[in-house]
């Protein structure tokens, strides 16, 4: 086969494995029938039991090619690992829009930041026996000024072979203009990929997956449109889940999961793939 004619391999993440039984279930499931090629964890989140670990191994081994990452949470309603964190909402972090602020205002301590990631980095290790494949984070947070500082330092000293997640995309700026949050990620994922860089960490080269949640989307257009211009190796982002009154409690995405993992499961999905000559394998 030609290189012209050669797929390209992207990553598909299901994010937010451990917020939940029913999004645990759904994304393993999805991993089974070779729909997801990745997946992070939520070590803070309340569905990281040992048998939730146990199966989600069990999955990805019986995939060719599935990674497991550790998502890095810091914002609430979860709650830290390391018993001095601070800033704190009660005894939770802070909400993601106080805490990008206190950032941009350069409030926050690098070293509480660092020592709170070198702490669910440990909670993976000691879950699966190994150190990460990727690390990301949930709600961006890797990307967020001082933030991504701590999250650098802890990745690198770690879980140096790990590949860290940026959000920036590699496409015209007119393409970037009609998404108004994937432009916020493409300016927070600048510094990110410098920072990273100078730590001598790998990234993905291109990200997708950003819309809107609260709107009822067409799951497959929208896909569509994230795998056109996706470089190789770059990728998308997802959350699908099956709805259940863990996840209710903790995250306002909820349907939006359900139809995300429809969409996954069905047939037109590997048909997408095929037509934008994409490949997970």
């Amino acid at each position: 086969m030609s290189e012209a004619a050669r797929p390209r391999r992207i990553w598909l993440c299901a994010d937010d494995y451990g917020i939940s039984p029913g999004v645990n279930r759904a994304i393993r499931d999805l991993i089974e029938r070779g729909r997801l090629n990745a997946t992070s964890v939520m070590m803070v989140g309340p569905a990281t039991g040992r048998s939730e670990i146990e199966a989600l191994d069990t999955a990805a081994k019986s995939s060719p090619r599935c990674a497991i990452g550790l998502h890095v949470t810091l914002s609430a309603p979860f709650r830290p690992l390391t018993m001095h964190f601070r800033p704190l909402d009660g005894d939770m972090f802070l909400p993601f829009p106080k805490l990008l602020r206190a950032g941009l205002m350069r409030r926050l301590d690098r070293e509480f930041i660092r020592n709170e990631v070198k702490a669910q980095l440990s909670a993976f290790m000691e879950a699966f026996g190994r150190a990460p494949d990727f690390v990301d984070g949930h709600q961006h947070v890797q990307l967020y000024p001082q933030l991504r500082d701590g999250f650098v330092d802890a990745v690198s000293d770690g879980a140096p072979k790990a590949w860290v997640r940026q959000g920036g995309r590699d496409l015209p700026l007119k393409q970037r203009l009609t998404s108004p949050k994937g432009m916020v990620l493409d300016i927070l994922s600048a510094p990110f990929r410098r920072r990273a860089g100078a730590a001598g960490l790998s990234f993905n080269p291109g990200f997708a997956g950003a819309y809107d949640f609260a709107r009822a989307a067409d799951f497959g257009a929208l896909m569509r449109q994230f795998l056109n211009g996706l470089p190789d190796g770059g990728l998308v982002m997802c959350h699908p889940g099956f709805v259940d009154d863990v996840l209710a409690g903790l995250d306002p995405m909820t349907d939006v999961r359900e139809r995300e993992h429809a969409y996954l499961a069905g047939d037109a999905f590997p048909r997408l793939l095929a037509d934008s000559g994409v490949t997970l394998g």
